[in-house]
Formats: structure tokens, C-alpha cells, sequence
């Protein structure tokens, strides 16, 4: 209901469709500017984060967005919306959305890899790295480098895990999350929209996880910002091995799945 009326007010709804009945999936091109994205216009409409509410916005080849464009990103992230001003009226998009973004380590592709040389001076690498701010890195929530796939790897015939497994292992982890909220008289909600109380409320950390947390935080110079993400990607950790504490292996985990901030940005 609440994607169809975003879309209705856009004038995106095809003719006879009625309601929305898939999550969205929106991935607008790197020169797509700051309005489009956050929305705007001299009569205020959705943009494309709020087009994606309740789905996915992609954004593929990330450093090619202008920072404008990336900056906006920020506040829609943190609050589930945004408001937009305009001289014809003021209006609030809802923008729950799963960011999802991709990039090269530089502009040829090739810093980091095990095989091929990277042709980029150490200063470009730098420079193509920092269009991505410290601020909206911290709002994403998992990182990882996802190395070159061998030739080998491409030929086998071993069957990954196929989507429906992993949509089940979601599903229980969620319902298990999801009992443990409504014994305590809270509306379920998945971890990376919990409040700061049920966050406290919830996120119960043994002491060694507490202890490696604390070291991480000071080796990874962290922000609370990033603490708090590490946290929520370890309480959804735990729920998938159905624990109702957090402990090593869960922090360890959740910290691992931030590398950008140890590789790429210190």
C-alpha cells in the first residue's frame, strides 16, 4: 500500500495494475543528479529513494556518482524518509529502502588484485576512494571485497546454495527475532530499524564478544555510528544461528563484513 501510493503520486502506476504487489528495485545511472535521487521539483515529487521504498536502490559503479548525489543519500538513510521544500508545497516520502552499491577499488579495477597490476598512481586510488565520505560509509551497514573470480571457480560444476534455501534460513531467523519482541510488547521489526533503546534492549553481549568489540573499535578507529552497525549486523547474526546472546563468533563475523574501513579507508 504504502509503494503504490509513492507510485500513484508519481504517476508511475500502469493503467489496470492496481497495487504494487513486488518489492521495487530501482538503479538510476551515476549522472543522475541529487533532485532525481531525493526528489524535488517546484510541486515536490518522490525520487528515486523513496521510489524504492519497501526494495532495493542500487547504485552500481558508486565513486561515479557525483557527491552531491551520494551526500543526499544521507539523511533518507538515517530517518526512513525525507522531507522536500519547495516554493509549491512541502511534502514527507517514506524511504525504507536496502541500499545496495557497487565499485571498482580505482578506475582501471585492478588495486588489490592478486594477478594483475593496478596502473593507477597512488594518489588517483586515494582520490577515486574518497568520493566516498566517512559519513555515508558508516550508514552501510555490511562491506566486503568480493575478490576476482578464477577460471576454475566458473567451470565447476558444484551447485551453490540455491535461493530458496537461503530465503528459509532468513525466514527462521526473522521469526526468531520476531517471537522474542513480542514477548516483551514490542512491534517486530527487522535489526537495522531497531531504536537505540530496543538496540540496548536487545543486543545482549557476552564478555569476550564485548571484549573484541572494544579492541576492534579502537584498531578500526570507529565512529558510534559504525559501532552501532557492527552491532545490528551482529544481533542479525545471532538470530540466524537462533542465540540469544551475542557472543564471539557473532561479533567476529559482523566485524569481518566491514572491510572497507580497514582496507580502503584508514
Amino acid at each position: 500500500l504504502e509503494t503504490s501510493a509513492i507510485y500513484s503520486v508519481a504517476e508511475l502506476l500502469r493503467g489496470g495494475t492496481g497495487l504494487i504487489k513486488q518489492r521495487p528495485f530501482r538503479s538510476p545511472h551515476h549522472s543522475v543528479s541529487s533532485t532525481a535521487i531525493v526528489g524535488g521539483g517546484s510541486v515536490p515529487r518522490p525520487g528515486e529513494v523513496s521510489l524504492a521504498h519497501n526494495g532495493v536502490l542500487f547504485l552500481d559503479e558508486m565513486p561515479e556518482y557525483s557527491r552531491a548525489t551520494l551526500e543526499s543519500l544521507r539523511q533518507p538513510l538515517e530517518d526512513g524518509c525525507v522531507t522536500i521544500t519547495r516554493v509549491g508545497g512541502k511534502a514527507t516520502y517514506p524511504s525504507a529502502i536496502m541500499l545496495i552499491c557497487a565499485m571498482n577499488p580505482c578506475r582501471c579495477g585492478y588495486f588489490g588484485h592478486p594477478e594483475r597490476a593496478c596502473t593507477c598512481r597512488p594518489a588517483d586510488v586515494k582520490k577515486y576512494i574518497s568520493r566516498i565520505s566517512g559519513p555515508l560509509l558508516d550508514r552501510i551497514d555490511i562491506q566486503i571485497e568480493v575478490p576476482p573470480v578464477t577460471f576454475d571457480e566458473m567451470i565447476e560444476d558444484t551447485e551453490a546454495e540455491s535461493s530458496a534455501v537461503i530465503r528459509r534460513r532468513v525466514t527462521d531467523a526473522r521469526a526468531f527475532a520476531e517471537k522474542r519482541m513480542r514477548e516483551t510488547g514490542d512491534a517486530p521489526t527487522v535489526s537495522a530499524r531497531l531504536t537505540s533503546g530496543q538496540l540496548k534492549k536487545y543486543c545482549c553481549i557476552d564478555d569476550s564478544a564485548k571484549k573484541l568489540m572494544g579492541q576492534a573499535f579502537r584498531s578500526m578507529q570507529l565512529s558510534a555510528r559504525g559501532y552501532d552497525r557492527i552491532l545490528r549486523v551482529a544481533r542479525t547474526i545471532a538470530d540466524l544461528a537462533h542465540s540469544e546472546t551475542i557472543g564471539i563468533p557473532h561479533m567476529a563475523e559482523a566485524i569481518q563484513l566491514r572491510c572497507l574501513d580497514r582496507k580502503f579507508f584508514q
